[in-house]
């Protein structure tokens, strides 16, 4: 089958396209043939040698996808050959074909495209556990949402305001990011470079319930500084570096919770536990029209270079899908 690899570690000239084994289903695994998959930032850190390669020779990257499933396991009775199907993988979603635990798929409702579904899992998956399981949200908080652009940060807006929040405020370093972004859900915005601490406690005084923050360590005392007393800030991403000068003080005060997450290593129980809350609770509103995924382009995975480049600019807003088989 064809499969992106990444020849060694660097820029765009270390992604490569090659003929590599086809792989086969475990017993509780299916084969899906990829119809799109996704691009996400851990596909262009991993590139640069910033984020753990999964291990397989050769290493095909590619944490998100959508398909059709192919055959599956003796243990299989989730998913069924035939399937229309979407989930997340530690890697292998930028080839013609991978295995994927089943029990981590989730089928495609017949209303929605592959192409928005392969747009779906990262995003809308970590922005859920983040909001509601790392950070206790429920109806009547208030939430701040770091880099609205990105398109798990745009799954947090839709989310908090369709989960019944009293506020929505989001930021971002472009004000037509910001303007953009206001109809998933967004009550106030906040340029990070114009005062945004000021700006987010005029527009919640009584403090943020829960902070979505992709900043890292120097947005950390910021965030402690707009926080209410018992306030959680998740923490997501580094944008801006891992590293804070931190005051314990006001942290302290406020009986603040800090919740670091990520997916990719976490145990197989945890990411099945998570793709059905996902199956429950986003999918049926995805096929109810109540949420979508913003998808900024569509590329062929031949252009997957295009797409890292577009990315590590921070020029798209939302998912940047590519093409590998384009079935619907």
């Amino acid at each position: 089958m064809r499969a992106a690899i990444y020849e060694g570690k660097g820029g765009t000239e270390v992604i490569a396209f090659a003929d590599v084994a086809a792989p086969q289903p475990g017993t509780d695994e299916a084969l899906v043939a990829v119809a799109y998959a996704g691009l996400n930032r851990a596909d262009v850190l991993e590139r640069m040698g910033r984020y753990p390669v999964a291990p397989a020779n050769p290493a095909v990257p590619g944490l998100e996808f959508s398909g059709i499933v192919r055959a599956v396991g003796t243990g299989v009775t989730s998913v069924a050959p035939g399937d229309r199907v979407c989930g997340l993988v530690a890697a292998g979603a930028h080839a013609e074909l991978l295995v994927a635990d089943a029990r981590t798929l989730t089928r495609v409702p017949h209303n929605v495209t592959l192409r928005e579904a392969a747009a779906l899992p990262e995003a809308f998956q970590t922005a859920y556990d983040a909001l509601y399981v790392r950070g206790r949200f429920a109806p009547g908080k208030s939430v701040l949402v770091h880099a609205v652009g990105s398109s798990v940060g745009l799954a947090g807006i839709a989310l908090a305001k369709a989960g019944g929040a009293r506020i929505v405020i989001g930021t971002s370093r472009t004000a037509a990011k910001l303007e953009r972004a206001k109809p998933h859900g967004l009550d106030a915005t906040a340029l990070l470079d114009e005062g945004w601490v000021a700006a987010v406690r005029a527009a919640s005084p009584g403090g943020i319930d829960c902070v979505l923050d992709f900043l890292g360590g120097p947005a950390l005392n910021d965030n402690v500084a707009v926080l209410a007393v018992q306030g959680y800030i998740v923490q997501i991403g580094s944008l801006g570096g891992t590293r804070a000068d931190f005051e314990l003080g006001p942290f302290m005060a406020k009986r603040a919770t800090l919740v670091g997450t990520v997916l990719r290593s976490r145990p197989i129980a945890e990411k099945i536990e998570l793709a059905n809350a996902f199956a429950e609770h986003v999918m049926p509103q995805v096929a109810a029209g109540k949420l979508h995924a913003e998808i900024d382009r569509v590329l062929p995975l031949a252009a997957l270079a295009e797409a890292h480049h577009i990315m590590e600019a921070n020029a798209n807003f939302g998912k940047i899908v590519l093409q590998v088989s384009g079935e619907n």
